[in-house]
């Protein structure tokens, strides 16, 4: 099948159901110019995985603090893509009714999507790790260009960004009304994501084992793609080209 043709097929299975939700990873936002963690020249392959390490953190903040203001540069120049559009797009239509994301680069929001639930944090904020104060990005930033090191205004603790580290638990409230919309859902589109880190990949199988349906876009195999209904192994930003003027042709 031709990608327009595919295209159509996938907005033909999100107009057949009740309720759908999409799960994004690090592929969607790849186009943006953010790279992802485990590709051929994925985050991973330049700098060791435990720079991401709470007790390394603790340890040694100076040394996350210079990647990530290396990293920051990048996620703050970046700008969503048609991927990004197209699943804005597709809530303003009522089709899907959230986003539940493993990214932290806000792309989702600054695309025009509403109801994001952020599984690993987002970047636009940060947190003390001592008294729990939230700090918008946007102040915290260019303090970065003076000091190695932020801290907090309230009470001096140290800042980190508001992301989830390895070693930390994922935010409850958000993991756990992300597995609601799964259970309720008749429909799970997952986007960009090798489908391996869990617990995010539990939550398209909940939807499965509840009697939905999964659907699989990304290029290559997942964990997953034994439980998908439909896989569409393609180039994410050609192929929701073609799903925005399915939309838009309507």
């Amino acid at each position: 099948m031709e990608a327009e043709e595919l295209a159509r097929e996938f907005v033909n299975i999100v107009k057949s159901a009740s309720k759908a939700y999409v799960l994004t990873g690090a592929g969607v936002s790849t186009p943006s110019g953010i790279p992802d963690f485990r590709g051929k020249d994925g985050i991973y392959k330049k700098i060791p995985p435990d720079i991401f390490d709470i007790e390394k953190f603790y340890a040694d903040p100076k040394r996350y603090y210079s990647f990530h203001k290396e990293r920051l540069s990048l996620m703050k120049k970046a700008e969503p893509n048609v991927v990004h559009e197209t699943i804005a797009k597709m809530e303003e239509k009522g089709l899907i009714e959230a986003v539940i994301t493993q990214n932290i680069d806000g792309l989702h929001q600054k695309a025009g999507s509403k109801k994001v639930f952020e599984l690993h944090g987002t970047i636009t904020q940060y947190i003390c790790t001592k008294c729990g104060k939230i700090y918008d990005s946007e102040e915290i930033d260019p303090r970065l260009e003076e000091e190695e090191i932020p801290h907090c205004d309230e009470c001096g603790g140290l800042l980190k960004p508001n992301v989830v580290f390895f070693g930390e638990p994922l935010p409850e409230k958000t993991l756990l009304e992300s597995f609601r919309i799964a259970e309720e859902a008749d429909l799970a589109i997952a986007i960009g994501t090798s489908l391996v880190v869990y617990p995010a990949a539990l939550i398209p199988r909940r939807t499965v084992e509840t009697g939905g349906r999964l659907v699989i876009i990304t290029i290559g195999p997942t964990g997953l793609d034994d439980l998908a209904y439909r896989k569409y192994d393609v180039e994410l930003g050609e192929f929701f080209e073609c799903v925005m003027r399915a939309l838009e042709g309507e």
